[in-house]
């Protein structure tokens, strides 16, 4: 989504820096050759904060947009080292009190420590969706009119171009039997053992296929959970896929099981291409996404059965198309790009509201 924010704010007529601790993974090739790349060449994020002193000195940038908590602290420190005027504005993309439910309290602790000691030296630390702001507050302390919202950019032309491209795999040109989607990190937030024994319960009400795109250290364990739930004929993990929007929008239906998110893009992406969706209830972005359930079933987090109900629901009575791409029209990369800038005072502010 750093990506996409940052062409944004380049085709609104800044120039951007985007500054990278670690130049890897698959995303980085998806950056605009408009934006200015600089490869920080670190391990990780404190150890930048030397070469992130020398950028400020160097650039005096009118502002530093830090996405992620690490990013946040080693922005601000190196902010107040450097002697610069440079505005540092935080971005939290997840709920973290989800991430540490069933956590020790001494971790809390030191979260709540770590985020009041640094976020009350940024300017505004964004929060993706509301759920994430009034974490942002508990953990923090800061008032609210610190911890503006702003939607991911998710939605532009590009992903509607390449939705359009083909899928190599005979499942998604039979139109008979039914293609769930599911997408993401295969770690313990993503909860797939939930999506795999909810996807066995719709077996038993009908013929069904389900794919999971992704990768993640947790591969051995859900390879082993189809095995024993006797489903691998009818379940497909094809691992990283570089473009998934064909795949989203040719699905019958996107299924989320998460056990916590803060804005799901791959929720929003499937309904801005009209893919109905089914979603657990959990911390925080997908009651938002789905406006309580108007927009698509909510359920409870780690429940096969109501998930498997919820997505035999979406299949016999799939909402209209139209209905789900209005749902998230806010989420373009337009709109989002401009209240960043305007937070960041790069631009005056044309809306007291958040968006």
């Amino acid at each position: 989504m750093i990506a996409k924010l940052a062409d944004g704010m380049v085709q609104k007529g800044f120039e951007v820096d985007l500054l990278l601790i670690k130049a890897e993974g698959n995303h980085v090739a998806a950056i605009s050759s408009n934006v200015n790349v600089i490869r920080l060449g670190c391990k990780h994020s404190l150890s930048a904060i030397p070469k992130l002193i020398r950028y400020l000195r160097k650039r005096k940038p009118c502002a530093l947009l830090a996405a992620k908590h690490r990013a946040i602290r080693s922005a601000v420190l190196a902010q107040i080292l450097s002697g610069q005027k440079t505005i540092v504005v935080g971005n939290i993309g997840t709920t973290v009190s989800g991430a540490l439910k069933g956590r020790s309290a001494f971790r809390e602790w030191i979260w709540k420590l770590d985020t009041r000691l640094f976020y009350r030296y940024a300017y505004k630390v964004i929060g993706v969706s509301y759920g994430v702001q009034k974490d942002i507050q508990y953990f923090s302390k800061l008032p609210l009119d610190k911890i503006p919202v702003v939607r991911y950019p998710v939605i532009d032309s590009g992903l509607f171009e390449k939705a359009h491209e083909p899928v190599d795999h005979p499942w998604f040109d039979d139109q008979d039997i039914p293609v769930l989607l599911g997408s993401g990190r295969f770690t313990r937030q993503k909860d797939f053992p939930t999506l795999l024994h909810a996807f066995k319960l719709v077996l038993k009400d009908r013929s069904c296929r389900l794919v999971i795109l992704g990768e993640g250290s947790d591969r051995p364990q859900l390879e082993s959970l189809v095995e024993d739930l006797g489903i691998k004929s009818y379940v497909w993990l094809p691992g990283f896929v570089a473009n998934p929007y064909p795949f989203v929008a040719k699905a019958s239906a996107f299924v989320l099981s998460s056990r916590w998110e803060g804005s799901p893009i791959v929720l929003t992406e499937a309904l801005a291409l009209g893919t109905p969706a089914v979603s657990t209830d959990c911390p925080s972005g997908p009651m938002e996404t789905l406006a309580g359930g108007k927009h698509g079933p909510l359920v409870p987090m780690n429940n096969p059965k109501a998930l498997a109900a919820a997505i035999l629901q979406t299949l016999d009575h799939p909402l209209p198309p139209e209905q789900l791409k209005n749902a998230v029209r806010e989420y373009n990369v337009e709109t989002s790009a401009r209240r960043h800038l305007e937070i960041m005072r790069c631009l005056p502010d044309s809306d007291s509201s958040e968006a």
